[in-house]
Order: structure tokens, then sequence, then C-alpha cells
């Protein structure tokens, strides 16, 4: 039975009946994680270890510390101090926040931590010539002033109550960024420079070897060796997992069941606010007019989705918020499954049926294409099953499976199975570039953010409410107020949120347990996320 992390609410009831206290026990067997270290399959590239590119946004680094870590809580995780010595105090408005930074750390080069490298990496992330693809996601930030040599504050362009989510990402040599270019293009990727627990040793297309940092100022990981191996192919890392030949992968969760009761083997399932939904971008004849948006979120079968496609493992999705926000979620704003209301909506707005059962208004047929990543294969069921639910209701979908360079040049026509979720550890993180029309004006943000060029006032009004606000009743209320206003004008069809699933071989170490996950789920995520804390069973 795969071991789940906890998840809030009671659609969850059916994945939570496993024991879900053995996620944090140790293990009583062992497999290979001895002094050679963990040698575990991902199946997403390696390399482009550059944070200024946005790699290790939400703090999964290795390499990398950022000021603030995750402090690993049940539920929406908090935060605490890493390279900052304590967490970061606001001004009244929240426009200026100052974070003390340690004294005594160096990096893997041998160069010493100060101020300046805090500003020189955040003024590299905001800089045009480095064509991050996180820019946009700090774009709050107007300065970094390094005050003295342990203290750094941050100038914002208007309140931001969720600073803290930004402090995450890890901190590079000022060397290292001197010089201005593409991020992309920086020696960072392949021979990245870090504080963090572990140093990069060698790097290779299929093979990624970390050995720990023995002057980690956190003290040196038990843990001394990590080794990454690059196989996309999900059928061949669950046969390799099988064969006893690593210690654990990522997969999808289907396969993942596959090697339940295996002896030596554990599989879990971790929570995630890592969502799946289709584009229906706003210049599209069919994806464009409101009425096909609503119908198509009452045709989709969520629940049959959860069951079939993620054998259980995650929740329904009508807005990018999940449950485990609290008093931010709102359970009342949800679309029902109800196709029958779907096609008299169509009806009553002109999308009558043809002879062929698909339906047309002013000679358009109802009739769009979805892209998916080739690669993916949830996405592609998922893809499925929601072209399934559509042609129920006189919408044709054509399904494309695509490389994400063949996808990104037609994403503001046609729909495609996206996902999100990237920086979850706060509503406006979780929702902002998904929904806010700040994005539709072109240039602003990056390809992905608001795909669908949706656009809704009150959307609008209620996330800056949420990002501005430093009371949290008022930010709560800001975030259910977006999610009704949503649903009324829905933009995506949003599906599911996934619950991550991994398999490990059992082994003498323990770990601290799960975390909430973000979009981010190869094997710096699962059981690994914290593989610098594990210590041997004694």
């Amino acid at each position: 039975m795969i071991r789940t992390a906890p998840i809030v609410g009671a659609a969850a009831a059916t994945v939570c009946a496993v024991a879900l206290a053995s996620c944090s026990a140790p293990t009583s067997s062992t497999g290979t994680a001895n002094e050679d270290g963990l040698v575990l399959a991902d199946g997403y590239e390696l390399g482009g270890y550059n944070p200024v590119a946005g790699y290790g946004a939400a703090g999964e680094a290795k390499m990398y510390d950022g000021l603030l870590r995750l402090d690993g809580a049940e539920g929406l995780p908090g935060f605490e101090p890493s390279l900052a010595t304590e967490l970061p105090t606001a001004n009244a408005d929240a426009t200026v926040w100052t974070v003390p930074i340690r004294d005594g750390v160096t990096f893997s080069d041998g160069s010493g931590f100060d101020a300046a490298d805090v500003v020189a990496t955040y003024e590299a992330i905001l800089a045009p010539a480095s064509a991050s693809q996180v820019r946009s996601s700090f774009d709050m930030i107007t300065d970094v002033i390094a005050l003295d040599d342990r203290t750094v504050e941050f100038r914002l362009a208007y309140p931001y109550s969720a600073l803290p989510t930004k402090l995450l990402i890890g901190i590079v040599p000022s060397e290292a960024v001197a010089t201005e270019g593409p991020a992309a293009e920086s020696s960072l990727n392949t021979a990245p420079i870090g504080t963090g627990p572990y140093t990069l040793v060698d790097l290779s297309p299929d093979r990624a070897v970390f050995e720990a940092n023995e002057d980690y100022f956190g003290g040196a990981p038990e843990v001394k060796k990590l080794t990454l191996l690059y196989v996309p192919d999900d059928n061949t890392r669950a046969q390799r997992m099988a064969a006893g030949e690593i210690d654990g992968t990522n997969l999808p969760p289907l396969l993942a069941k596959t090697l339940d009761g295996r002896d030596g083997m554990s599989s879990t399932a971790n929570t995630s606010a890592d969502w799946r939904g289709v584009s229906l971008p706003s210049n599209n004849p069919v994806t464009g007019d409101r009425a096909v948006r609503m119908a198509l979120n009452l045709a989709v079968n969520r629940q049959s989705m959860v069951e079939d496609v993620l054998g259980g493992y995650g929740r329904q999705a009508s807005t990018p918020i999940p449950e485990i926000y609290g008093d931010a979620y709102d359970p009342a704003a949800v679309f029902r499954h109800d196709p029958a209301d779907a096609e008299r909506l169509l009806t009553d707005a002109g999308w009558a049926a043809g002879a062929d059962g698909i339906r047309s208004k002013d000679g358009i047929r109802a009739e769009f294409t979805v892209m998916y990543n080739s690669s993916d294969t949830v996405r592609r069921d998922l893809a499925q099953a929601f072209a399934s639910d559509a042609l129920a209701i006189g919408v044709e979908v054509n399904l494309e499976a695509l490389s994400w360079d063949r996808i990104d040049p037609r994403i503001s026509f046609d729909s495609t199975l996206l996902g999100g979720g990237s920086e979850p550890y706060d509503p406006d993180t979780q929702a902002y570039n998904a929904l806010d029309s700040v994005f539709v004006t072109p240039g602003t943000g990056g390809i992905y953010d608001n795909a669908s060029d949706y656009s809704n006032p009150a959307v609008d009004a209620a996330l800056e409410t949420g990002r501005r606000s430093l009371d949290t009743a008022e930010r709560d209320a800001a975030y259910r107020d977006m999610q009704r206003a949503y649903v009324d004008d829905p933009g995506y069809v949003y599906l599911v949120f996934l619950d991550h699933t991994y398999v490990s071989k059992d082994s003498e170490w323990t770990t601290s347990g799960p975390i909430l996950e973000p979009h981010s789920h190869g094997v710096t995520w699962g059981p690994w996320w914290s593989l610098q804390t594990w210590t041997r069973q004694s």
C-alpha cells in the first residue's frame, strides 16, 4: 500500500486510509544507502543548476541555501532562517524588509558569504539581460541594499506580505554574476557554486554526482554521496527499481502501485499543491466563449480523473487554491459534475448540435486543440479524459503530444494541459501568476503566466488585496472572494491536484517525513527533500 503524506479534508479520505505515521519512521531493512550513498533515478534532465534562471525557487536545491528554508511542518509549512539569522522584519506597510545574515559561511569555491552576494543574486534575477524565467515572480522588489556586511534590506514597489516565499531561492557568489548575460548560458548551470549541504563533483547528460559539504554551516550531512541518474522513461525507471539497481525514483501513481508490496521497498505519495488543468485562450473563437468555458468546467468528471488516472492519489481542482490553505480556501467555490447543465448552457448560448453531434455557432465548429507534453504520461491520460468528457457535450477536442519547444509558440491560441503551483507556500504565489490579467499585456511575465490571457476585474481586485494586505483575516477573505468570482466566470478547466508518488528502498536511515510539495517533483523532493538532515538509526 502506498504510504501517503497527511492531507487536509474529507475529499482525501480514501487516500489517507494508509498509515501516515510511517512516513517519518525509520525503516528496518537495509538497501544500498551505505557509505556509497544513494543512487536515485530522475525523470527530469540534469543540469540547469542556476538559481538566477529559477533553479530551486521553492528551496529544494541541495547545492545552495536561501536566506530562509521551509520548516517542514505538516500542512502548509512555515519558514525558518537559513543564511539569515532570524526571520525578516518588515516596516509598517511591508514595503521595506530587513534581513540579518550569517557570519562565517563559505561557498563551495572557498569564498566567503556576505551581504554583497545576496544583493548580487537578486539583482541578477531582476536584470533584463539575465532573461530569467522567474523574473516576473520577483518584480515587487525594486532594490536590494547591503546596509552592512551582515544586513540586507529589500525595498518593494508595493506592500507584499508574502515576501518570505521569495527568500527561499539559493544565493550565489557575487563574482559568479558579475558579468551580465543570459542566465541560461551561465557556468552555474553545470558548475554550481553555493553554500549548501552538497557540492556537485561530476556531471554528464545522464549522471550527476554530489558529495557532502564537510564544512557545511548546518553540520556535515551523514549521507555522504548522492548520485542522480537521468532516466526519462517511466517504465525503465520502474524496471531498474524492481531490479534493485537504484535506491529510489519518482513514478506516475499507477506505475508506482505496481511496485507495492515488494520486499525491501516502500512507496510514498506526498501531498502537493501541484495542479493540472487545461488553458482556454481567450482569443480562440471556441475557448474564448464564456458559455463554452463554463460548460467544459461542468462537463469534466474530476473525481473519475482522480480515481482512474491518479489511482486515488490526488484531489479535485476547480481553482488553483487547494484546501490546504485553510481559511483562504472556499469549499463552495467548486464546479459540480453536471453534463446535462453543460449541454443546456451551450444550447442557450446558440451552440447547436450538428448531424455528427458536434456543436457549432455562427459557422464556427465547437472544436479546438489541446496540446500536452509528449513525455508526460499523466498529462496524456488527463488530456484523453478531458477530451472524452468534452465530446459527450458536443465539443470536439483534438489532442497533440508535443515537446515544449513546439508547444510554446502556439500557447496563446491553442489550449495546453498545464501544471502549476511552483511556489505554493502562500496563496499569492499559488494563484497570482496563473490568473491576474497583468500578464495579458505582451512582454509581461513568462510564457506560462496566465496562459489563457484571462481577464476578470473581480479576480484581479481580490488578488491585489491578498498580496498587499498585512491582515491575515483580510487576506483570507480576499482569496475566498477571488475563488467565488473565478467560478462564476472561469478561464481554465482546472482538473486535479496531484499527490507526487515515489518508490524507495527501505534503509536504516531516519528521515524527517514529508512536506507539501510544489510543481517541481523530481527526486530532490519526495523522501529525499531533507536528505541533509537524515541520520542513521542507532
